[in-house]
């Protein structure tokens, strides 16, 4: 697969770190297999996530194809870029095309990003997660790695004005160990359960702010609970 689009959007990417002097963390990139298929499962809280995320698998030697709305494939800037990079398109319409895209995907050997709670997270807490990361992992028969990300909703999330001028801002990218997919619930309780203890982690080491914005109810923050925030999706949609 030609890849002459995504080279350069990552350099543009590691300009903007430097520019804004991100202090960013990766621990676990070595679980990301320099060879062959595996799914990333991350959580999900800006809407910079997929470039943390693919950052976190990079080390390895990868380029990580994430699903993401198809209306971002619409953008006249976006869209291109996307396509250049094979993303994939994901149309809640016709959600079947979408999966057995990935799942073509994952069987000539790519990496591909999900954020199985497919919406960010105003609680900054995991959601309630979607199958379709454990079924991808689990018919393809590759590992399963979750992502927990912190700090990138700082820059730019739902509710909030973007501040892509903000510098020194603490980044985290914890890529976990990889695991066995599993059919059914049983498997999307494991992969909510990981993708949550490696959350609790970033945000624990991280220098959290009581009082914030940022910063989940559970730790001090002004975050809406998990409650209040899936009073607000609702409202949203």
């Amino acid at each position: 697969m030609s890849d002459r689009v995504y080279p350069p959007v990552i350099a543009a990417a590691k300009l903007m770190f430097k520019v804004l002097d991100l202090r960013i963390t990766v621990e676990g990139a070595h679980n990301v297999p320099r060879t062959g298929a595996a799914v990333l499962a991350s959580n999900h809280v800006s809407y910079l996530d997929f470039i943390f995320a693919g950052y976190g698998a990079h080390p390895s030697g990868r380029l990580t194809r994430f699903m993401a709305k198809h209306e971002i494939f619409a953008n006249k800037i976006a869209g291109p870029l996307m396509r250049g990079m094979h993303h994939i398109p994901v149309d809640r319409s016709a959600g079947q095309a979408s999966y057995q895209q990935a799942l073509s995907a994952l069987r000539t050997g790519e990496v591909v990003g999900i954020f199985p709670e497919a919406t960010i997270s105003r609680s900054f807490t995991v959601k309630d997660i979607k199958s379709g990361a454990n079924r991808l992992a689990h018919e393809a028969g590759v590992p399963l790695i979750p992502v927990a990300l912190w700090g990138t909703q700082r820059l730019w999330t739902k509710g909030r004005p973007k501040n892509l001028t903000q510098r020194h801002v603490p980044i985290t990218i914890l890529v976990g160990e990889p695991f066995e997919a599993a059919p059914g619930d049983s498997g999307d309780a494991q992969l909510h359960k990981r993708l949550t203890e490696l959350l609790d982690k970033a945000q624990a080491d991280y220098p959290n702010e009581p009082g914030a914005w940022w910063v989940p109810a559970h730790l001090g923050g002004t975050a809406p609970t998990p409650e209040e925030a899936a009073k607000l999706d609702a409202r949203g949609r």
